[in-house]
C-alpha cells in the first residue's frame, strides 16, 4: 500500500460540517491516536462503512470536537486502498489542529488531486472518469453537473472501449497471421478490414462533433454587452448577475474597463463582459476602455448590443451596431422598455430583438430564454459528450490516423496498422492505456487538496 496520506476535503472557510480524510497503510490506526470513541473500543477495531461517534483529540491530546468517525477497507474504497474520515464541525480552527495530529501521528499532506489519483493508479478509475471528478467539482450549472456525473459513472470510456477493442482485434489478426504463418488463421486481407476502420472512424467522428456542445457546458459562452455610454449596460449586468456588480451612474464614461461576470441564462452559462460605452472621446483612459471594449467584441462568441429605446439611435448606436455583427452570434436589446419607446425593433439589424427592462426586469426573461437556446445542443447529457481540450486532441488525432489507414489500403498491411496502432496509442491517452506520467501529474494538479 501507498503511504499514508491526509488532508482537509472540504473547504477552508467555516461550514456546519468539516472533513479530514485520510487513505494508505496505518489510516485507522492514526485515526485511533487522535478520535476517542464513545463506546470505549478503538476505532480501528470499529466494522467498515459504520459512522462511530467520539471525541477529536489535538496532538497534545485536548478534546477540540465531538464527532463522528469511519473507516473503509481496501479495495473497496474510494482509492483501492484502506481508507477512513473523520466528520466534524467546520471551524477551520478545529480542522486545522485535528489535521496537525494526524501528521504527528504518521501521516503526511496529500498533494494536489492524490486522492483521486490513487484511485486512477488503483484501478477504480478510468482516467476520463477521474477528470471528471473535477469537472463535477466545478460544475456551475445543472446540465453541466449531470454530464460530469455521467463521466464520472464511465459513460465516455464506454463509448470509447467498443472502436478501440475493434481496432485491437485487427492488430491481434494482423500479428498472429506474421508470427504464425504455418497456422490454419485466416488470410490478411486489407479489403476485409475497410469497413471496420470506416466504422471506427465514423464513430470517432461522431464523439468529435459533441465537442461543441461539450466546451459550452464545461467553460460557458464568452458574451458581451456593446453599446454607447449610458444605454444601461451595466445595469443589465446587475440585473443578469441578481446583484450590484458594476457602479452605476447618470454621468456618461463610467465605465473605464471591461467587467466580467458570470450569469446563469436557464442550462447556458454566460461570462458576461460589460464593456466602455462607444464613442469618440479625448480622455486616453476612457479611450482605452473603448479599445477593450472593441477588443471583447471581437472576441466574444455572442455580442449583445445595447441601446436606449427611449431616444432616436445614434451614429455611435450604428457604429456598436456594426461591431457586434462582426461576432459569430450576436442579438439586440432595447433597453427602458418601461419608458416611452422611440426605437422599434425593425431598425435594429439582429434576428433576434428584445425590448428589455434592467430597472423592471421586463423582458429579461424572454432574452434569457432565447440565449440558452441559441447554445444548447440536442441529445442526452448522459456523460458521453467530449467537454475536455486534452481529450478533444488525442480523439481528434486517433481519428486522423484511422483515416490515414484508409488511405494506406492500397499500400502494404505494414503500413495500415503503423497508422492503426497510432489511433490506439492516441484512444489510449483519453482512456489511460499509454498516457505519459507527466501529463497525468498536470491532470491531477488541475484538483484541490483533499480530492
Amino acid at each position: 500500500m501507498a503511504h499514508l496520506i491526509a488532508a482537509i476535503s472540504t473547504g477552508a472557510q467555516r461550514a456546519a460540517i468539516g472533513i479530514l480524510r485520510l487513505s494508505g497503510e496505518g489510516c485507522a490506526q492514526a485515526v485511533d491516536t487522535v478520535f476517542l470513541p464513545k463506546n470505549g473500543k478503538p476505532f480501528s477495531q470499529a466494522p467498515v462503512r459504520r459512522l462511530v461517534l467520539g471525541t477529536l483529540l489535538d496532538s497534545r491530546g485536548r478534546p477540540i470536537d465531538q464527532c463522528v468517525a469511519i473507516r473503509f477497507a481496501g479495495p473497496h474504497s474510494y482509492t483501492g486502498e484502506d481508507g477512513a474520515e473523520i466528520q466534524c464541525h467546520g471551524s477551520p480552527a478545529v480542522l486545522a489542529a485535528g489535521l496537525e495530529a494526524l501528521y504527528r501521528a504518521g501521516a503526511r499532506p496529500a498533494q494536489r488531486g492524490e486522492f483521486t489519483k490513487r484511485a486512477f493508479l488503483n484501478g477504480r478509475l478510468g482516467l476520463t472518469q477521474a477528470e471528471a471528478v473535477i469537472d463535477l467539482i466545478d460544475a456551475e450549472t445543472l446540465d453541466a453537473a449531470v454530464n460530469a456525473a455521467g463521466q464520472v459513472e464511465g459513460a465516455l470510456q464506454r463509448r470509447l472501449s467498443p472502436i478501440y477493442d475493434r481496432l485491437v482485434d485487427l492488430c491481434g489478426h494482423f500479428h498472429a497471421v506474421l508470427d504464425y504463418p504455418d497456422e490454419d488463421i485466416d488470410d490478411f486481407a486489407l479489403a476485409n478490414y475497410a469497413g471496420t476502420l470506416s466504422d471506427c472512424r465514423q464513430a470517432l467522428g461522431r464523439l468529435l462533433a459533441t465537442y461543441d456542445r461539450g466546451r459550452v457546458l464545461k467553460n460557458g459562452v464568452s458574451a458581451a454587452l456593446v453599446g454607447r455610454p449610458n444605454v444601461g449596460k451595466s445595469s443589465l449586468l446587475n440585473a443578469l448577475a441578481g446583484y450590484d456588480r458594476v457602479i452605476v451612474t447618470d454621468i456618461p464614461g463610467t465605465t473605464r474597463d471591461t467587467v466580467e461576470e458570470s450569469v446563469v441564462l436557464g442550462s447556458t452559462r454566460l461570462r458576461l463582459t460589460d464593456t466602455a460605452g462607444i464613442r469618440p472621446t479625448a480622455d486616453p483612459l476612457e479611450t482605452l476602455g473603448v479599445e477593450r471594449s472593441r477588443a471583447a467584441a471581437a472576441g466574444a462568441e455572442i455580442a449583445i448590443f445595447v441601446c436606449d429605446g427611449s431616444v432616436p439611435l445614434t451614429a455611435e448606436d450604428r457604429e456598436a451596431m456594426a461591431l457586434c455583427l462582426s461576432a459569430p452570434r450576436s442579438v439586440g436589446l432595447i433597453n427602458k422598455a418601461d419608458l416611452s419607446r422611440t426605437v422599434e425593433p425593425a431598425e435594429l439589424p439582429f434576428a433576434l430583438v428584445f425590448a428589455v427592462s434592467a430597472r423592471t426586469g421586463e423582458g429579461l426573461d424572454a432574452f434569457s430564454r432565447a440565449v440558452d437556446r441559441l447554445f444548447a445542443g440536442d441529445g442526452p447529457l448522459d456523460g458521453s459528450i467530449l467537454t475536455n481540450p486534452r481529450q478533444f486532441d488525442a480523439i481528434r488525432r486517433a481519428e486522423a490516423a484511422l483515416g490515414r489507414a484508409l488511405d494506406a489500403l492500397t499500400l502494404t498491411p505494414d503500413a495500415v496498422l503503423t497508422d492503426v496502432e497510432g489511433a490506439m496509442e492516441a484512444m489510449g491517452e483519453v482512456t489511460g492505456a499509454t498516457v505519459r506520467e507527466d501529463i497525468t501529474a498536470r491532470i491531477f494538479e488541475r484538483f484541490c487538496v483533499g480530492k
